[in-house]
């Protein structure tokens, strides 16, 4: 299973909804927060992660990394978007890395690579320590008693109160996280 968080850091900042213009400081304080979030969630679960920002337009000539509290942060060299840093270090890792981006494109890529893909606003709520998924009245005619029988056709098969296998997998994988 994915050993490796490989984190598109914008793109889970403005899934946040701190997303801001790239001119004010409340950018730099944005993601000190997500690397502080980052170092907490990296503590309780024991993941290797690797955050990436983009540096395409005024970052520096190469590529920079450096280390947070634990946390590997990439800001990418001048000209390239750090989109495609995380398709490139997701094919290095392949199976063993997990992809965290709500980015299309980094998710067709990462797929395709093998990595396991977790969407920004879903492991946001792992990263706050919430249940993500259902809210919290999401059974509340259950418990009242107002439930109604599906009828499925007879040509369905196998329990139809149970997740599909595909669902149970995500789930399975998603524990780990």
């Amino acid at each position: 299973m994915a050993t490796h968080l490989l984190v598109d850091g914008y793109n889970l900042v403005g899934s946040a909804g701190m997303a801001v213009s790239a001119g004010s400081g409340r950018l730099e304080e944005a993601r000190e927060t997500l690397l502080k979030s980052l170092a907490r969630y990296r503590q309780r679960k024991g993941h290797a992660i690797t955050v990436v920002f983009d540096g395409w337009q005024g970052g520096l000539g190469a590529e920079h990394r450096e280390f947070q509290s634990g946390v590997e942060v990439v800001y990418s060299k001048r000209g390239e978007r750090a989109d495609q840093v995380i398709q490139r270090l997701a094919r290095l890792y392949g199976k063993d890395c997990a992809v965290v981006s709500s980015d299309h494109e980094i998710i067709n890529a990462a797929r395709a690579a093998g990595a396991f893909v977790i969407g920004a606003p879903e492991f946001r709520a792992k990263l706050l320590d919430r249940p993500s998924g259902t809210p919290a009245l999401a059974f509340k005619e259950l418990d009242r008693g107002e439930v109604d029988i599906v009828k499925r056709s007879k040509e369905k098969g196998g329990n139809p109160r149970k997740l599909p296998k595909a669902q149970r997998k995500r789930k399975h994988q998603l524990k780990e996280f």
